[in-house]
C-alpha cells in the first residue's frame, strides 16, 4: 500500500479563493475593509517568519493587515494597552497575538484580554469553552485545518477510532473535541501513555501533534489508517514531522507531508476565522464558521 498525499497547499489555495470571494462580497455589502491586527512581541525569527506569511496571505485575499511589533522588553502593560486599543478599533475585526511571548509576560492573561469576538486564533477561554459545549465560536486554526484536510479527503469520521498524540491546549485538546463532534471515538495519547504503539495500532485516524521528530513509525500504524502530521521539527537543517513519513506512507491510506500539509491550512483557517469575525461583528452575533 502506498498512501495518498493530502495536499495542504492545494486545499488551502482553494479555501483562500473562497475567502477572497467572501471578502469582496463583504466590502460590497458594508462598504468597508476587513481588518486583521497581528501583534508580535520580541524578535523571534520563526515568529517573524510566521507573521510575514500571515500578512502576505491577508494581502492575497483582500483582508487589510495591521502589523504591530513591540520590543521584547516592552512589558505586559504595554501589550495589554495595545490589545485594549485594538478591541475598541472598529476597523479591526480580528486580533492575533503571535506566540510564544517573551518571558515575564503572562500568556493566559494576554490571550484573555483579547475581545472574544475578535479572537481569530480561538485561544480565548470563552471560545475554548464554547468548543467544549459544542456551541458556535471561533475555533483554533490548526485543529480546524486538520479537520478540513480530513473533510477534503472524503474521510468519514463517524464511528471511527481516532488517536490524538499530544494534549496541548492549542492542538491536541481542541482537535480531540472536534473529532468527538464528528462522532469519532477518540483516544488522547501523550508523554505518559503507557503503550503508545498499542493505542495507535487500533486507530483509523491518527493526529500527530507531540513535537517529537519521527515519533510515529510504520509498526505503530494500522494498515489503511489516515495520518495527519501536525509536527514541525528541524533535524540536521531539514524540516520533518512527528511521523516517519517514508515508512508510514507504505502502511497508511492517506498521509499529510511536512512541509506542505497542515501548515498552509493553519493560515487558511485564520483567514476564514477573520472573515467570519467580520460578518459576526456587523451582525451582532458570536462568530462560528465562515465557510
Amino acid at each position: 500500500m502506498t498512501a495518498r498525499i493530502i495536499d495542504g497547499k492545494a486545499i488551502s489555495a482553494r479555501i483562500r479563493e473562497r475567502v477572497k470571494e467572501g471578502v469582496t462580497a463583504f466590502k460590497k455589502a458594508h462598504g468597508k475593509n476587513i481588518g486583521l491586527a497581528v501583534v508580535l512581541v520580541g524578535d523571534n525569527p520563526a515568529s517573524a517568519l510566521y507573521v510575514k506569511k500571515k500578512t502576505e496571505a491577508c494581502e492575497q485575499t483582500g483582508i487589510r493587515s495591521y502589523s504591530y511589533r513591540l520590543p521584547a522588553d516592552a512589558g505586559e502593560r504595554a501589550l495589554l494597552d495595545l490589545i485594549s486599543a485594538l478591541n475598541a478599533d472598529a476597523n479591526v475585526h480580528g486580533i492575533l497575538i503571535q506566540l510564544p511571548l517573551p518571558k515575564g509576560i503572562d500568556t493566559a492573561r494576554v490571550l484573555s484580554a483579547v475581545d472574544s469576538r475578535k479572537d481569530v486564533d480561538g485561544f480565548h477561554p470563552l471560545n475554548a469553552g464554547l468548543l467544549q459545549l459544542g456551541r458556535p465560536g471561533h475555533r483554533s486554526c490548526t485543529p480546524l485545518g486538520c479537520m478540513e484536510l480530513l473533510k477534503s479527503a472524503g474521510i468519514d469520521l463517524e464511528g471511527k477510532r481516532a488517536a490524538v498524540v499530544g494534549r496541548s491546549a492549542i492542538v491536541g485538546k481542541p482537535v480531540s473535541l472536534m473529532l468527538l463532534e464528528a462522532n469519532a471515538t477518540v483516544t488522547m495519547c501523550h508523554s505518559r501513555t503507557a503503550d503508545l504503539r498499542a493505542e495507535l495500532s487500533r486507530a483509523d485516524i491518527i493526529i500527530a501533534a507531540a513535537g517529537q521528530p519521527k515519533l510515529i513509525t510504520a509498526d505503530m500504524v494500522k494498515p489503511g489508517a489516515v495520518v495527519i502530521d501536525v509536527g514541525i521539527n528541524r533535524v540536521d537543517g531539514k524540516l520533518c514531522g512527528d511521523v516517519d513519513f517514508e515508512g508510514v506512507s507504505a502502511v497508511a491510506s492517506y498521509i499529510t507531508p511536512v512541509p506542505g500539509g497542515v501548515g498552509p491550512m493553519t493560515i487558511a483557517m485564520l483567514l476564514c476565522n477573520t472573515l467570519d469575525a467580520a460578518r459576526a461583528l456587523v451582525s451582532g452575533q458570536m462568530g462560528g464558521r465562515a465557510l
